[in-house]
């Protein structure tokens, strides 16, 4: 793929797709393609995480770590992994397996800052962004609660 495919990929994925056209140049240069055979580990539960991988061509199953609950789960093309370590430091919540031949663009944190530092415009939509999402989560887990508390008086 080229520079201009690249960008135009980014801009499917919706957490950066808000970043703009320029600010995904950035990222599209700087970004490093992993291709991954079928049952090949990108990463383990608990390591370390330096950064965030979007998912170009197949699949990765991500089972729950020691760390976190849950269940597996699959995610395929246009899938954003390891968001929050594009922001802070944090350990991985799963391990990512190839489910098939699967091509990965791993963004680093230190490169996702510097195109934040280069593009305040970029970081504000980005927090705009977070923002919403978080109210959203916000609002669903209050969902939850209300449920499960009305399941504890019966």
């Amino acid at each position: 793929m080229g520079l201009e495919d690249d960008i135009a990929f980014f801009e499917r994925v919706p957490p950066l797709a808000a970043l703009g056209k320029q600010a995904l140049r950035i990222l599209a240069i700087g970004a490093e393609t992993r291709n991954l055979q079928s049952g090949a580990v990108l990463f383990y539960a608990g390591e370390l995480a330096d950064g965030g991988y979007v998912i170009q061509e197949g699949s990765l199953l991500l089972e729950p770590g020691t760390l976190s609950e849950g269940k597996e789960i699959t995610v395929g093309p246009g899938t954003l992994v390891g968001e929050l370590a594009l922001l802070t430091n944090t350990v991985c919540q799963a391990t990512a397996i190839a489910k098939e031949p699967t091509v990965v663009v791993r963004i680093s944190r230190n490169l996702f800052r510097k195109m934040l530092e280069g593009y305040p415009a970029a970081a504000e939509q980005l927090r705009e962004s977070m923002t919403e999402r978080l109210q959203a989560w916000t609002k669903e887990l209050g969902t939850v609660k209300r449920t499960l508390e009305a399941g504890d008086k019966q």
